[in-house]
């Protein structure tokens, strides 16, 4: 019975409403007068009244109250959708934040230890820096490669340094390598040899045994030097280095002793695995 009554409100309310529109548009037209006396005026004076009775129209009707029972069904959506309490919101977004907080700090420390792991490098990855994309290597043997510093020492026996062999795979993984040295006799070619093949310079650093070449003196062994045209030479012998410094690109001086640098493309280290930064690793 309320619903039926209030749409009987509703209908008695619409002839009111037009009347209302009538009389905007009576006081239009009266207030727009002056203009009827010009037929010239009549179209723009109707579309005036007629804008202005579509406005106050829709202003009417927008503030008109809902029936009762579009009310009652508002309500009623209403209440029956479930409200969050007042503390779940600040619930969800603490443990959000804590999810959040407690993710982000595993992956700082993951991010933390990947560069404490990658910030040493490798040896490889230390010789690949020094060699600067050389591609080829000639390196003499004795004081570099053997424990010997002369031709003498050779004639009574040969010994490799352990601590160069990962510098020479390293290389060998890189570039072309061949090692030289000056000898007295056969004898000493044999013994150095046998060390390198003993010591796995032939089977698991990879070097080729046809690329330990032997001299009978210093000039020949920079005149082989000079035939394979090498990225790098590294030497013992400073008069060795000095003739061949305009010729080779890159050059390292072993000497216990620091020297003055020669050239821009000369180095110098007491070692060679100082040099490539192996004995740092161990």
């Amino acid at each position: 019975m309320a619903a039926s009554t209030s749409d009987d409100v509703g209908k008695d309310e619409l002839p009111e409403a037009l009347s209302r529109i009538v009389g905007v548009l009576a006081e239009v037209q009266k207030k727009f007068i002056i203009y009827l006396s010009d037929e010239r005026f009549y179209p723009f004076v109707s579309l005036a009244c007629l804008l202005v009775a579509i406005l106050y129209s829709w202003k009417l009707l927008r503030g008109r109250p809902l029936p009762e029972n579009q009310r009652r069904r508002q309500r009623r959506q209403f209440t029956s959708s479930p409200q969050p309490t007042a503390t779940q919101p600040s619930l969800s977004i603490s443990s959000s934040r804590d999810a959040c907080s407690s993710s982000g700090d595993s992956g700082a420390q993951d991010v933390v230890d990947e560069f404490s792991n990658s910030a040493k490098p490798t040896l490889g990855q230390l010789v690949r820096r020094r060699l600067s994309g050389g591609r080829k290597v000639t390196c003499q043997l004795l004081g570099v490669i053997l424990e010997e510093t002369n031709p003498e020492e050779l004639q009574e026996h040969a010994t490799v340094k352990p601590s160069v062999l990962g510098v020479i795979s390293e290389i060998t993984k890189l570039c072309d390598l061949y090692l030289m040295e000056r000898v007295l006799d056969d004898q000493s070619e044999e013994k150095i040899l046998s060390a390198l093949s003993d010591a796995g310079v032939f089977a698991s650093c990879g070097l080729v045994r046809e690329k330990v070449l032997f001299c009978g003196t210093e000039n020949g062994r920079a005149s082989f030097v000079r035939q394979l045209e090498p990225d790098w030479h590294i030497d013992m012998n400073p008069d060795v280095i000095h003739q061949l410094a305009r010729f080779i690109k890159y050059q390292l001086h072993i000497s216990p002793e620091k020297h003055q640098r020669e050239a821009a493309n000369i180095f110098s280290s007491p070692s060679l695995e100082l040099f490539f930064g192996a004995s740092e690793r161990i």
